[in-house]
């Protein structure tokens, strides 16, 4: 229990009342205690003036008979006042003789005074000349006692209730924090077993501990969506490489069985040779697309003019484009300048265009442009006037490995498009898609770097963009 953050901050805010309000009686007892000194010197002055004023109209007799009045009036102890003559011989008052510890000089004094019955006592004495006698009056300090004792006793539970209150509140506050903490450790300890779908309870109340709730489940939800992600994946990619993985061990198998001619085993070497590429273009695609994730090709950013980008991928697709009779055009506002990585740049868009000439029509058109917005960015897209994607499949598509019935037929592992949501994620874009007039459309949004001039500005060439445009097909999908 002592060690509990809850108790530990409600003492600790105990403590800090309690030297708030010791801070707080501090000045009022300095105060207190100036206030009652000079009252105490007003009132013995008072006494002394008027004492004065008898004897000076009535003389020494007649002082003498006034104090003795006054002291069988009073209360015992409440005033001490004695008159006495030059050689300190006593006229009238309550005292029997001149205190030795009180100077004959005019002034103010606190001493300690014998008076009869009553003991020692502490006064405050005021010392006055009448002539050539000498007035003695004074008070007893214990008169404001009860007073102080009050107030001490009034600072005392005052503390005492400051320190009940805050280990009320602070036990109260623990066994609350212990109940939602105990709840987030069930939660947690599930989620540990391996039931990612509990998630950390949550009230109305915006508190911390609500607010705290709510992130971890937002994290939670990533992390399943994460782990899902990860299966899926593991499961594709054990459904991809089975098929060339058993081609292959079928191909060897024959081999070894039936022997065939060198001809027909050097064909069956080059199909087993193809089967392998085509594990490890999956596995390089995968590669390429974990360091993507991980901003790992971030150091590869350059200046480079993407529509000369553009034009080299047209290019290098052009030939496939004639066999399918596919009109494959450029459209281009001119040289524009942006900062980005030109091998992934070119992958993407290789992608894109593979992806166009897959699903496009013989005798159709695709159409690779690159237009300045007025927003400071360059729109790069590839569109064409093939069938198009069903709203339902857009967002799947992206998804590694995912492959839709239309293109069951084709040849690919339906990384591409991944591929190229990678890289425009790396380049803060995303991958649009959209069906337009005629056919669907591919975008990705870069912004324009207008600090670097074309003539510092590195080619496809320069950077290996070429090459990459040339493997662009390799995981598209």
């Amino acid at each position: 229990m002592l060690r509990s953050s809850a108790l530990s901050l409600a003492l600790g805010y105990v403590a800090l009342g309690i030297v708030a309000l010791v801070l707080f009686a501090a000045p009022l007892w300095y105060a207190w205690q100036v206030t009652i000194q000079d009252s105490r010197t007003e009132l013995l002055q008072i006494d002394a003036q008027r004492l004065a004023e008898v004897f000076r109209r009535d003389g020494a007799e007649g002082a003498g008979s006034f104090i003795d009045a006054r002291v069988r009036m009073q209360i015992a102890g409440e005033r001490i006042l004695l008159l006495t003559d030059a050689s300190l011989h006593r006229k009238s008052g309550n005292l029997p003789a001149w205190p030795s510890n009180v100077p004959t000089a005019p002034g103010n004094y606190k001493v300690r005074i014998e008076l009869g019955d009553h003991g020692m006592q502490t006064a405050l004495v005021h010392v006055a000349r009448l002539g050539s006698y000498n007035l003695l009056v004074g008070r007893d300090n214990a008169l404001f006692a009860p007073l102080q004792t009050r107030f001490w006793y009034g600072l005392a539970a005052a503390v005492a209730i400051l320190s009940i209150a805050g280990l009320m509140i602070g036990l109260i506050s623990r066994r609350a924090l212990l109940t939602r903490i105990d709840s987030i450790r069930q939660t947690v300890s599930a989620i540990i077993h391996g039931d990612l779908k509990h998630r950390l309870p949550t009230h109305l109340n915006d508190d911390e501990l609500n607010t705290l709730s709510r992130t971890i489940n937002g994290m939670l939800e990533q992390i399943e969506l994460l782990v899902h992600g990860v299966r899926n994946v593991s499961n594709s990619i054990a459904h991809d490489l089975r098929t060339p993985l058993a081609e292959l061990r079928s191909r060897l198998e024959e081999l070894a069985l039936i022997r065939p001619s060198p001809e027909q085993t050097f064909a069956e070497i080059d199909g087993a040779v193809a089967d392998v590429d085509r594990v490890i273009r999956i596995f390089d695609a995968l590669l390429r697309l974990a360091e993507i994730d991980a901003g790992l090709r971030r150091s590869g950013f350059v200046a480079l003019d993407v529509a000369d980008l553009a034009a080299n991928a047209v290019e290098f697709y052009a030939p496939a484009a004639e066999l399918k009779n596919i009109d494959l055009a450029l459209r281009s506002d001119g040289p524009v300048s942006v900062s980005g990585d030109p091998v992934l740049l070119a992958q993407a868009l290789g992608n894109l265009i593979d992806n166009a000439l897959k699903y496009a029509p013989v005798n159709g058109s695709i159409e690779v442009a690159v237009r300045e917005r007025g927003d400071g960015t360059v729109q790069i897209s590839v569109s064409d006037n093939g069938p198009g994607i069903a709203d339902a499949e857009k967002s799947k598509v992206m998804e590694r490995f995912y492959r839709g019935d239309a293109s069951r037929g084709t040849p690919g592992v339906g990384l591409g498009l991944s591929l190229a949501q990678a890289v425009a994620k790396l380049h803060g874009s995303a991958l649009e898609l959209s069906n337009g007039n005629p056919g669907p459309r591919a975008a990705i949004t870069l912004p324009v770097d207008v600090t670097s001039p074309f003539a510092l500005t590195a080619t496809p060439q320069e950077t290996g963009a070429g090459e990459a445009i040339a493997s662009a097909t390799l995981a598209s999908s």
